[in-house]
């Protein structure tokens, strides 16, 4: 069964603190050469049949209307990842 990713990530114009939080702990640990870090969600629905259009046409709505706030955040990807065999 194929599974499809949705990937969010916050608006680049907004603040994403839990972003800057993890590139100052970055920074703490040694870790300088990271200037920034933002911080987004990934949403992997497995799906019974065939990924096709139809399917990711529906996924792209879902990804729209509830998988993600569309005031603060974008739908930036939307994949196919078969199975591994």
């Amino acid at each position: 069964m194929p599974t499809i990713v949705v990937e969010v990530m916050p608006k680049a114009e907004l603040l994403d603190p839990q972003g800057k939080a993890v590139a100052g702990a970055l920074g703490r640990l040694g870790q300088t050469q990271f200037s920034a870090v933002r911080v987004g969600k990934r949403f992997e629905i497995t799906i019974d049949g065939p990924a096709d259009a139809a399917a990711l046409a529906a996924v792209a709505e879902l990804a729209d209307t509830v998988l993600s706030n569309s005031v603060i955040e974008d739908v930036v990807g939307i994949h196919v990842v078969e199975p591994a065999n």
